[in-house]
């Protein structure tokens, strides 16, 4: 078969004592390409790299790796057969050894020079050198990261598993090392898929976005189609900021359609085709929201939230609809004051 992707994941179904985990997810992964799996907590993330690495076996479907089938009903290929690494939350370094041994202990087949040559590479590439002969318990959490990254990439997987690798670091570093490992697996053109349940990290490091609910793949797409796009209400609601304002259908000429709403009428490029007249929700993320204080439709603030460059506000509208707005910060107003405001959305996310 040409142009077969590198990993394949067919029609995945995987149960727990006849509770259903994972339910028919379908999706495929080119060779180099980043995807990550978004979803709440519970959601059967983490069940899908444990299947791809062979620590579980499905009930239903297959998974395929470079065009051989490794894992269907009854059929799991061993997961030291399948080059397949997986970094844990939790890292799993061996404590009673430094970090030079560490990313070495997956090496011991190769040549003496060959394994010092990989380890000092491995060292270089995730900027461990200086910490080389320091064992686990004296290293930050940022620091245990990268080792487990690095002695993943010993062994050159055809596909990188992580599974919320940043979960217990601070913000700022998780930002950091997002995107430092994302560098690193495009230098290295590795293969992988990073569980996240954090929508910023999932949109910083993957090329693709898979938003997971109650087991189920709602929708398989790229970070921009994902935000301006989403498949459904609950993508919709659970990617991004946005309020959902009633509506109705005005004008579908051309390629844009018109939706009269509370705040006007919004024209633009519409995830769906819909009739005129269809009474819709349209989906407002808070930098559709513009100020316009001389013609703008008047809204009550009951909240705010300074977030540096940029406040969010909790506006109300007449109906007493809700709607978020995003101002820059220098953009100072106080709660029961009232703004004016025009919406300005260049895509249309509607729904019935």
């Amino acid at each position: 078969m040409t142009n077969q992707a590198h990993l394949q994941v067919r029609d995945l179904q995987f149960s727990i004592e006849g509770t259903p985990i994972l339910r028919g997810l379908d999706f495929n992964l080119e060779k180099g390409e980043i995807a990550c799996l978004l979803g709440p907590s519970g959601c059967g993330k983490t069940s899908v790299l444990r299947l791809i690495a062979g620590f579980l076996t499905p009930d239903l479907g297959q998974i395929i790796c470079r065009g051989k089938e490794i894992s269907r009903p009854g059929m799991a290929l061993a997961p030291e057969k399948r080059n397949i690494s997986m970094v844990f939350q939790d890292y799993a370094l061996f404590p009673h050894m430094t970090v030079l041994q560490n990313i070495a202990f997956g090496l011991k087949k190769l040549s003496v020079s060959a394994r010092e040559e990989k380890i000092q590479s491995l060292l270089s590439l995730t900027r461990l050198e200086h910490l080389a002969k320091r064992y686990p318990h004296e290293l930050s959490g940022g620091q245990q990261q990268r080792v487990a990254l690095a002695r993943s990439l010993a062994i050159s997987p055809d596909i990188l598993l992580l599974d919320e690798p940043f979960s217990g670091l601070d913000t700022e570093l998780r930002r950091h090392l997002g995107q430092r490992v994302r560098e690193l697996l495009k230098s290295q053109g590795i293969t992988a898929i990073m569980v996240t349940h954090d929508q910023e990290e999932a949109f910083a490091v993957g090329d693709q976005v898979g938003v997971i609910f109650e087991g189920r793949l709602h929708q398989w797409s790229t970070p921009f189609d994902l935000y301006h796009k989403p498949a459904d209400p609950l993508v919709a609601d659970f990617v991004g900021r946005g309020c959902f304002l009633s509506g109705k259908v005005n004008d579908t000429s051309g390629n844009q359609t018109s939706v009269e709403t509370e705040l006007g009428l919004l024209k633009g490029q519409c995830n769906k085709s819909l009739s005129i007249g269809s009474e819709i929700r349209v989906l407002l993320r808070p930098d559709d929201i513009t100020l316009d204080m001389e013609k703008g439709h008047a809204t009550l603030i009951k909240g705010k939230h300074f977030m540096g460059t940029n406040t969010l506000y909790q506006l109300e509208l007449k109906s007493g609809a809700q709607i978020e707005c995003s101002l820059p910060s220098h953009e100072d107003f106080s709660i029961g004051s009232e703004i004016r405001i025009k919406a300005e959305a260049e895509h249309l996310v509607l729904f019935d």
